[in-house]
């Protein structure tokens, strides 16, 4: 196997079979040293009880997370309303030749600070601005969902690039016998979607907001099978689902709840 390095401000590539590179940021966390303890996955969280279903920062904290349960790493600290970036590896392809995969981490001298953008669809969102890869994210439990972006992140001088989009879990070790709580999470989630989702209709009925509200429903199940079709043994567990059901309930919610706020003269 051929091996090369390119080394350029910031940039170390790496061919390694997998093709790997580092980035490396102003603000962003440094690499784990040889030999450091692997983080340890925090506790299962209980059940939820109720109908809200967004999580905090808390819900993320601490717990290694991969893009589909397999790939690459993303690893966040804080507290409150504060959330950082500790490690961030992300994979890709290879730009001169596709066929091949890459991995870019993307490290510093302290972690990367993310902005919170408050709940503008039911989840809490934050904003990470890493140079050639800005993107947003929404928080569930336990995992993060970052939207489909509108182009890929470009690494020219790794000759990578690569995409953030999906959902950030958990590997499928870590969920091995939790299928049926996974499940029941689901099903609460689906159960008060369906609630919600009565509720909205009626308060739309005769409106022309409610033919946005019919497709947005028609086009979820589409989108969920897109998000989760890849998320690693998901028929086995169906974490990606039940959390992709949690987001759905979250954003129907916070459709009532910005209802609610209108002036009675808009009603």
């Amino acid at each position: 196997m051929t091996r090369f390095a390119i080394a350029v401000p910031g940039v170390l590539a790496m061919s390694c079979g997998l093709a790997c590179a580092q980035l490396a940021l102003p603000g962003a966390a440094a690499p784990t040293p040889p030999g450091a303890p692997v983080d340890a996955p925090a506790a299962r969280k209980s059940e939820k009880s109720t109908a809200d279903f967004a999580s905090g920062a808390a819900a993320v904290v601490g717990r290694p997370l991969r893009l589909n349960g397999n790939q690459g790493r993303l690893l966040f600290s804080g507290r409150g309303k504060v959330l950082r970036i500790d490690k961030f590896s992300l994979p890709g392809e290879v730009i001169s030749d596709p066929s091949r995969k890459c991995l870019i981490d993307i490290v510093g001298e302290a972690p990367i600070e993310t902005k919170s953008l408050g709940r503008p669809d039911g989840l809490e969102r934050y904003e990470a601005e890493i140079p050639a890869c800005l993107f947003s994210f929404d928080l569930l439990d336990g995992a993060v969902l970052v939207p489909a972006q509108n182009a890929a992140c470009v690494f020219k001088a790794a000759d990578c690039q690569a995409s953030p989009s999906g959902l950030w879990g958990p590997e499928e070790a870590n969920l091995e016998g939790d299928a049926k709580s996974i499940e029941r999470r689901r099903a609460l989630a689906e159960t008060a979607a369906a609630g919600f989702l009565r509720t909205l209709e009626a308060r739309l009925k005769g409106r022309p907001e409610a033919a946005d509200v019919a497709r947005e429903q028609s086009d979820f199940a589409a989108r969920r099978d897109d998000v989760c079709r890849d998320y690693e043994k998901e028929a086995a567990h169906g974490y990606c689902a039940s959390r992709m059901a949690q987001s759905r309930a979250a954003l129907l919610r916070a459709r009532i709840d910005a209802l609610e706020r209108r002036p009675a003269a808009q009603d």
